[in-house]
């Protein structure tokens, strides 16, 4: 998360594609603080987690979209293109 965070510091992204649980922190919390900086920013949360509510706490913390890993670059591919473009 603080490298993700620091990365945004240095420069603006569009999209943010990011794995829920991070080495050191919560790919949700580090989405909600890229929402307080940088308003706008879409994103796309991968997780090992499914479920409705998993879905619904990734949209609140500001996701775009959730997929549940394994994610195919196929899928990868569109949900970026959906997202982004």
């Amino acid at each position: 998360m603080s490298q993700a965070l620091g990365q945004v510091r240095e420069r603006e992204f569009d999209l943010l594609i990011s794995d829920i649980a991070l080495p050191d922190g919560s790919g949700l919390d580090l989405m909600r603080e890229l929402q307080r900086q940088q308003k706008g920013i879409k994103g796309i949360a991968l997780s090992g987690f499914g479920t409705q509510e998993d879905v619904r706490r990734a949209k609140l913390a500001g996701f775009t979209a959730h997929s549940t890993k394994p994610v195919s670059l196929p899928r990868l591919e569109t949900l970026i293109r959906e997202i982004a473009l």
